[in-house]
């Protein structure tokens, strides 16, 4: 594996527009599905181009985070893919993502950004069932570090198959203003038009579905 990981580090020709991030944010309405986030997938090259979608379900509270994103990912099915950067490593209320065994699964670097600081949250983990492998995953993500982007604000990245460094970079390439890399920042606000689409039209939706049952 360390040879894959320094392979793929070694290939990531930062600077080259046709360089292929692949951005995952979450959006959920437990009103709308009550059980469910919708993960979005966006796939952007280094001009800004976007270049693919792919979406998901993850398990609100649960602990299917790791096992939906690699099946998202091979799915998308994008070789060309170079890396994936991800919004938070907890989403859909504490289901942790393992960073280390999807960067095994899907043999891809991996940056996982988060934005404000935290006094840590092991407690809540623990009070969810299952508390201690969501807390053991949580901990064999890492610390997080914080780095300043080229615009001077500070933010938090976990990288995994590449170095601190190379993950700056990488951020700062695809990061036009504030703190949201473009295609973390595509992905939420598409995930947040889906669900607003689907919570609008219910409906129409289950009218059309019941007849095409």
């Amino acid at each position: 594996m360390q040879g894959v990981t320094e392979k793929r580090t070694r290939g990531l020709h930062i600077s080259k527009h046709g360089l292929r991030a692949l951005g995952i944010a979450e959006s959920f309405k437990p009103e709308l599905i009550p059980e469910k986030s919708l993960l979005a997938g966006v796939i952007m090259r280094g001009d800004f181009f976007i270049d693919g979608f792919g979406f998901t379900f993850v398990t609100l509270g649960g602990l299917d985070a790791t096992e939906r994103i690699i099946k998202l990912v091979k799915y998308i099915d994008r070789p060309d893919v170079s890396f994936i950067v991800l919004s938070g490593t907890v989403i859909a209320m504490y289901n942790v993502i393992d960073l280390h065994k999807l960067h095994e699964e899907v043999k891809l670097p991996i940056i996982a950004i988060s934005y404000e600081e935290s006094k840590g949250i092991d407690k809540y983990l623990l009070e969810r069932p299952e508390g201690e492998e969501r807390l053991r995953i949580h901990k064999r993500n890492g610390p997080r570090l914080m780095v300043k982007l080229k615009n001077g604000l500070d933010i938090y990245i976990r990288p995994v198959g590449l170095d601190k460094d190379a993950a700056v970079r990488l951020i700062n390439k695809f990061t036009i203003h504030g703190r949201y890399p473009e295609p973390v920042r595509v992905a939420k606000s598409l995930s947040r038009s889906i669900l607003q689409f689907l919570s609008s039209h219910s409906n129409e939706i289950t009218n059309v579905l019941s007849k095409v049952a």
